[in-house]
């Protein structure tokens, strides 16, 4: 599967752009048959329409693709997407109706419905190759593109095939890719190089927990990356339900998005200092799993009152925090498939994220919107912070009373990092049904919008 650009060619077929609005103008300016034959075909530049029309020689000479209203495209996202897959066979090039500030969403789009996920079954290709629009950046395009595929690949493969051994290979793979150093603490060495949670939580598996530990880049400012990798939950003790379960192949999903941008940062050589650390887990049932009521002693030295060992992946990632904020980096982004009540609050489509850096919210506000990647500033509300304080321990890892649950974790989140800005997402992580450029399935959420922020945010 390759997500790129077809190379400009005088062959290539001229692709319309045409909205509801515009129809009646552009079709009046196509020939006689070709107006017999899109009307023939009901195309009247609804949103996700497409039409081909034939030359002499039976082959296309033009295209069209539905643009539909102003208001239709503010209720979705990557439109071109949605008719691509309905063109034949061909290299296309829009000749007009995308404006310049939509071409490169809307390219991205293009290459993201190429996206297959064919490693247990053969998938149906896209037929429809897209040349880049006239001044999009392709490299960074395919950088994009490839970044996300990298995560959906990820989070599509089940835990059989994507344990903490296989999560480290993909991330050595990556570092290999771009000339990145790694280091893997795994097993006991845990303990040893103290990093407790992370060795409580997965030691109950057949498969080691580890941490990943990965380094680009020699000069700029610091980034450091942290991706939950529960590879796969169960609950633990406290047992999921089978319907909550069955998605939990997903919970590697924050590691899974911290690759694909790692991916699209090094691909694109930002100048930045570059460090990512997952915390690679499975949240196992055997008879040394941690239990509720145990107590744990963090990296940092804070205590944590187990009350829910489904709450397992804040405190995989509260060790790998305080690790990183040992750095002090220029700034600290979390990335996780946390919490249910994220999913309550905002719904799949969107990507909570906190932050209390004016400069930070203002940066990835204005990147997701160019980047049709939204994102959802939530509170790291003070007043909430008693919510994790049990009293017996520094901090409570589930909080009674269920109010607030996203809040009271990224705040639990917030107390191991003390020296460096902050900031965390909260991602869901998967697409529930197929649209445009995103199929049914693992999918990244926040990533690009944060790839878009950095140069305001670094200066870079």
């Amino acid at each position: 599967m390759s997500l790129s650009f077809a190379a400009p060619s005088d062959k290539a077929i001229p692709l319309h752009v045409v909205s509801e609005d515009d129809f009646a103008t552009w079709s009046k300016d196509q020939s006689a048959s070709a107006q017999a034959w899109i009307s023939a075909q009901g195309f009247t530049g609804a949103s996700g329409q497409a039409v081909a029309v034939a030359g002499e020689d039976g082959a296309p000479a033009m295209a069209a693709i539905g643009y539909g209203t102003e208001k239709s495209r503010k209720r979705g996202r990557f439109h071109l997407a949605g008719g691509a897959a309905k063109l034949p066979k061909g290299d296309y090039a829009v000749v007009g109706g995308l404006s310049d500030q939509d071409a490169p969403s809307e390219a991205l789009g293009w290459l993201l419905a190429g996206y297959r996920f064919d490693r247990y079954r053969k998938q149906t290709p896209l037929m429809a190759n897209l040349v880049a629009p006239a001044g999009v950046d392709a490299t960074r395009i395919e950088a994009l593109a490839a970044g996300e595929a990298l995560t959906r690949d990820l989070i599509n493969t089940p835990a059989s095939d994507m344990g903490p051994p296989d999560l480290e290979q993909a991330a050595r793979d990556l570092a290999q890719e771009h000339g990145a150093k790694i280091a893997v603490i795994a097993g006991d060495a845990l303990l040893e190089q103290n990093l407790p949670m992370i060795h409580t939580v997965g030691r109950a598996a057949d498969r080691a927990p580890r941490l990943i530990d990965m380094h680009w880049g020699k000069t700029g400012p610091k980034l450091t990356l942290v991706g939950k990798g529960v590879c796969f939950d169960t609950g633990g003790l406290n047992l999921k339900p089978a319907t909550s379960m069955g998605l939990m192949k997903k919970d590697m999903g924050g590691a899974a998005a911290v690759l694909g941008l790692a991916h699209m940062i090094m691909a694109t050589g930002l100048k930045l200092q570059l460090r990512v650390l997952i915390p690679a887990v499975e949240n196992a049932v055997s008879g040394n799993a941690f239990r509720p009521q145990d107590i744990l002693t963090s990296r940092k030295g804070l205590t944590v009152e187990i009350n829910n060992t489904d709450a397992e992946g804040r405190l995989v990632l509260a060790d790998a925090l305080a690790l990183a904020d040992e750095e002090e980096p220029d700034q600290i982004i979390s990335m996780a498939t946390l919490t249910g009540a994220a999913r309550v609050a905002v719904g799949p489509d969107l990507a909570p994220y906190f932050s209390d850096d004016p400069d930070f919210v203002s940066a990835l506000e204005t990147s997701a919107a160019e980047q049709a990647d939204p994102v959802w500033r939530m509170p790291f509300h003070d007043a909430y912070e008693q919510l994790i304080e049990p009293g017996i321990a520094d901090l409570d890892n589930a909080p009674k009373g269920g109010f607030a649950g996203c809040i009271t974790a990224a705040l639990f989140l917030r107390r191991f990092v003390t020296e460096s800005p902050y900031a965390h997402f909260d991602i869901y992580g998967w697409q529930p049904t197929d649209a445009p450029a995103r199929p049914k399935g693992g999918v990244g959420q926040g990533t690009r919008a944060i790839y878009a922020a950095l140069g305001p945010l670094l200066r870079l």
